[in-house]
């Protein structure tokens, strides 16, 4: 019973605070509401159609398939192709040029340069390339002594000799101390010849 008229008398404490602020509150005037800021009218730019979008075309539950060409369509130089002749044959590099070339859309030119190249025996590490794209089997099997030249129009592939590097004997350093060679080499050949 004590501790029921305590709680009481702490109720009726806070309960005259609470009436004297709901009095001072009562009395007071409650301002206008500012006016509101007029709203810009917000312009959402239009979205543009995405270029990298590829149409799609459902196959199936869980296939798609894109509407687009692979990049090998578009560039045949880009297309894998692979080289296998046969070891114990006598091949050239224009059989290895022809093979590949046969389905790639492509021919070898008749030019004199791309006959020098097509005599030419095949490496024995050449008798078999790839999987590789067009462009580095043909690279790869006429060297650095040949330049590659494509025509698309006419899908024809031609070999012209690289220039030679245009730099004189004098330019060409090694890059070591040569009178220091120089002089033990003709120490050690004097060595040998004393008895």
């Amino acid at each position: 019973m004590r501790f029921t008229s305590q709680i009481r008398r702490k109720l009726t404490g806070c309960g005259s605070v609470l009436i004297v602020a709901m009095a001072t509150a009562g009395c007071s005037t409650i301002a206008e509401p500012p006016e509101p800021t007029p709203v810009r009218p917000v312009s959402f730019p239009l979205a543009e159609p995405d270029p990298d979008f590829i149409p799609v075309l459902r196959q199936g539950r869980y296939t798609l398939v894109e509407l687009a060409p692979a990049s090998a369509q578009r560039d045949l130089m880009r297309q894998v192709v692979t080289v296998s002749l046969p070891e114990g044959r006598r091949s050239t590099v224009g059989d290895a040029l022809r093979q590949i070339l046969s389905r790639s859309g492509y021919k070898l030119c008749s030019a004199d340069d791309a006959a020098t190249l097509s005599a030419l025996p095949l490496p024995a590490s050449h008798h078999r390339l790839g999987p590789l794209m067009l462009r580095d089997a043909l690279l790869t099997l006429s060297g650095s002594a040949w330049n590659l030249q494509v025509d698309d129009r006419t899908r024809t592939v031609c070999f012209y000799r690289a220039p030679f590097p245009a730099f004189a004997a004098s330019e060409m350093k090694p890059d070591f101390d040569t009178t220091r060679v120089a002089a033990l080499s003709t120490h050690a050949v004097a060595r040998k010849a004393k008895p």
